[in-house]
């Protein structure tokens, strides 16, 4: 039976994989070089975040993410007529990968044996740094570093997990809070325009 956490991961590796992916082809990207963008847009913050947790690459000992990314290149392919024309496609699979990833990066450090504070920063890290690395391959200007809110979206859901900790919630209803609070927390900054004030050098 898989747990909670190993779902979060799983589909969130799918659904960031196909966020990579659907970029890709829009830049007109062959499909070795969609699958390519998929997979580092699927391990890029996980593999950043097991690096400073001083633990071997989460996909190095274990090939499904690479299988999962392979489905997730397949997917577009096969319903690539719904998938490519649709313009909020990547939006929701970026904010589905973004709140699952962050669930995971947080769990992971917490079982490490870290405090809560680094386990927020690992859950920024696996949720967002994933896009940044795919944004740079497709040379486009990393979300991570626009106005929106988008790694803030992890902070608040590293905050929602301590919370929800705090007040004794189970684990696996805290995860699953947690990740929904990002993925709300994307949606409705979007929706309504909300954003970080730009740092404006010169007037």
């Amino acid at each position: 039976m898989i747990d909670f956490i190993t779902l979060c991961d799983y589909t969130g590796t799918f659904a960031f994989a196909i966020s990579g992916i659907r970029l890709a082809s829009a830049k007109q990207f062959d499909w070795f070089g969609a699958y390519v963008v998929g997979v580092v847009t699927a391990v890029g913050g996980g593999t950043i975040r097991d690096i400073l947790l001083n633990a071997t690459p989460f996909w190095m000992e274990q090939a499904s993410y690479l299988i999962i990314s392979a489905l997730a290149l397949l997917f577009v392919i096969i319903f690539r007529k719904y998938v490519i024309r649709l313009n909020n496609t990547f939006f929701i699979f970026d904010a589905i990968g973004l709140g699952l990833f962050c669930v995971v990066g947080l769990a992971k450090a917490l079982d490490f044996g870290f405090p809560m504070w680094v386990a927020i920063v690992m859950g920024t890290i696996t949720g967002s740094f994933g896009g940044m690395i795919r944004d740079i391959l497709i040379n486009e200007e990393p979300l991570i570093f626009r106005k929106d809110i988008y790694a803030l979206a992890c902070v608040l859901g590293g905050l929602v997990y301590c919370a929800c900790l705090q007040v004794g919630v189970s684990t696996a209803l805290t995860q699953f809070i947690s990740a929904l609070s990002v993925f709300v927390a994307r949606i409705i900054a979007v929706k309504y325009h909300i954003s970080v004030p730009v740092l404006k050098g010169e007037e």
